[in-house]
Order: C-alpha cells, then structure tokens, then sequence
C-alpha cells in the first residue's frame, strides 16, 4: 500500500458532507490536504490542512486554487472531487437553468480541476483522481433526469482520466453511493434517514482506495444503503 507521509490531497466541497468527511479523515490519517471551500464551516487551517476558496462555476477559481496547493505543499498526489449539486430537473421541464448548473458543478468543474491537476499527478507516478458519482450514474430511478445525466457524465470523465493518465501512473475511481446522510439528502423522505449510508464511511473508503498500490486500482465502487438488483 502508499505511503501517506508527505501525501498531498485536493478536495473540493470540503466544507460539508462527503467531502467534509473526507478531509477529517485524511488529516487523521496523516495526508496533506487542500480543501477547496466557499464556507469553511468551522474548519481550521494547519501545517497540514490548507483552506482555499474555491468557486466551483469559475475557471478561474480552479486555477488559482491548483496554483496555491503546489505553491503551498510543493506537489500534488490525489485530487478528489466531492463537490455537487442536486436540484430538481425533470425530462419535461423546458426550463434548463438546473439542468445547466447539475452540467456546469458536477461534471465542467471536476473535468477542469483534473486538466489542471494532470502534469502534477503524473509526477507523482501513483497519482490518483476519485470522483464522488452516484448510484444515479449507474441507473434512473427518479424523475431528476437532469442529476442522473450529470452523474453519468462524471463516470464518463472517470473512465477517460482513466484511460488517458494510465501510463502516467494515475488511477482514476468513481465513488458511487446511493443515500448519504448529508444535507444533499435531507429532503429524502422515501428512505429512513437512520438507514441511509454515513459519510464517514464513504471517506473511509476513499481513502482505502488512495492506499491502494497502481497494481490494484479500483475503477468503479458501487455503495449501497439498500438492496438493489445491479446488472
């Protein structure tokens, strides 16, 4: 397995959720972390821990949050794409603004993050790129069409980083979980809330994934909270 002494981890949407989970998770964990924030929630910056303001819609905000981490750390090992939203954009609704915004958060801005984040992680030569999908990029099982499209879209891009950073040592994974105790989910009444999948479990296994030597590389982690038929 890696060694995580000196590691240097990106991940956006840390401020809540999955993605809060996973910086807690990593810093206990010994990495270096770069958290991509718009609100820092009561996180607290350290010598290993770096806030960033990161604003998902702007390109420019991604290239300045890269150019801090490698003027921070000095490198780059794993970038971690937890961000994402998820309003409600029904197939028969002409009205495309969630739509566009589900295209431009949950697949644009990962997609932006790994163009930037590439040299320096095939630097690294065990450079790793994990995706937070869904069970939503697997199957459609709601009337949001538009955050299903969206999350296929993100394992697409998985595959490709996949396919491109390959003989650069960078491993691509997408993390697809179904219900997840977060405030993404809150509204969800069709599920018990105590039976829905915790974060802190999705970030262990995150970084059970980061661990993992080239050799043994993970494309796709299907997470349930529910028994479902898989094909």
């Amino acid at each position: 397995m890696l060694e995580t002494d000196g590691r240097v981890v990106m991940v956006s949407g840390a401020s809540r959720g999955i993605g809060r989970a996973v910086v807690e998770r990593l810093i206990a964990g010994g990495y270096c972390v770069s958290a991509g924030v718009r609100d820092a929630r009561g996180l607290t910056g350290s010598d290993r821990l770096m806030l960033q303001r990161y604003d998902a819609e702007q390109l420019s905000s991604a290239e300045a949050w890269v150019a801090a981490t490698i003027d921070r750390f000095g490198r780059l090992d794993s970038l971690i794409n937890a961000a994402g939203i998820n309003p409600e954009a029904d197939l028969t609704d002409p009205d495309e603004t969630a739509l566009d915004a589900m295209m431009l958060i949950n697949v644009k801005a990962p997609m932006r993050l790994i163009r930037l984040a590439l040299t320096h992680l095939a630097k690294s030569g065990e450079g790793r790129v994990i995706n937070v999908a869904s069970m939503s990029g697997k199957r459609v099982r709601n009337p949001n069409a538009g955050y299903a499209m969206s999350k296929f879209a993100l394992l697409a891009l998985t595959h490709a980083v996949r396919q491109y950073g390959w003989d650069h040592g960078i491993r691509a994974t997408a993390i697809c979980p179904s219900f997840v105790a977060t405030d993404m989910t809150a509204h969800v009444t069709k599920w018990p809330r105590e039976k829905t999948s915790d974060p802190r479990d999705i970030a262990e296994l995150i970084a059970t994934v980061l661990r993992l030597p080239n050799t043994a590389t993970i494309a796709e982690l299907l997470v349930n909270c529910r028994l479902e038929d898989m094909l």
